[in-house]
């Protein structure tokens, strides 16, 4: 028969056995899902993380930050002034709120500038399109804008057509055009035509009296 201490080690022994493994597999088990917790939190942050925000085109409390301010002169009654313009949501004294923000959305594009001038050195038309001017300053997508038109040539008077109505329609009765500019509206013409001149303006023969045959002349 074997001692009673022996008896008793081997009864410890054996109930320490179980109860190491259960802790273990308790322990395993927990270390596994702080692991996996920590891994889908992980992912989570990095999937919020990489997801681009929406763009917006609103400046500081929500107001509008595509906001411009037009000038005209020169171009007719009720064409000349002042006024402002905003877009995204639309507002302002411009007369075409609506039609002139799309005007200028039609003329943006990435990676140019929506308000540029022609080029130096384009090849133009000699057109005259009359006196009218516009300054157009202020904010558009997030840009400075100081830009001025005229109507001297026929590149800039594309380039004016092409912001209408954010500009006005200088084709439309009313407008200040080349014949416009004078009292009127036509050119000035003498009042007589000397009676040489009036015969190569209409056609008609101009008389040669007095004006011998023409002859060669002698060697």
């Amino acid at each position: 028969m074997a001692p009673f201490s022996a008896r008793v080690r081997r009864l410890l022994v054996g109930t320490a056995a179980p109860l190491l493994t259960a802790v273990s597999v308790v322990t395993l088990s927990a270390s596994t899902a702080s692991t996996a917790s920590t891994t889908s939190t992980a992912s989570t942050t990095s999937t919020t993380s990489t997801v681009p925000s929406s763009p917006t085109r609103s400046g500081a409390g929500g107001a509008s930050a595509d906001h411009l301010v037009v000038q005209v002169r020169h171009a007719g009654a009720g064409r000349d002034g002042t006024y402002e313009l905003s877009c995204h949501p639309g507002g302002g004294s411009h007369p075409d709120v609506d039609g002139a923000c799309r005007a200028v959305e039609r003329n943006t594009r990435w990676g140019t500038e929506t308000f540029a001038p022609v080029p130096e050195g384009s090849v133009c038309t000699m057109q005259y399109g009359g006196p009218a001017t516009a300054r157009v300053t202020g904010t558009w997508d997030g840009r400075p804008v100081d830009a001025v038109f005229g109507r001297g040539n026929g590149c800039e008077i594309e380039r004016w057509d092409r912001f209408v109505p954010l500009l006005p329609d200088m084709t439309a009765p009313g407008a200040t055009s080349l014949n416009g500019a004078f009292p009127g509206g036509a050119l000035p013409l003498p009042d007589a035509v000397p009676p040489s001149d009036a015969g190569a303006l209409t056609g008609a023969a101009v008389p040669t009296a007095g004006i011998g045959p023409l002859s060669e002349a002698s060697p």
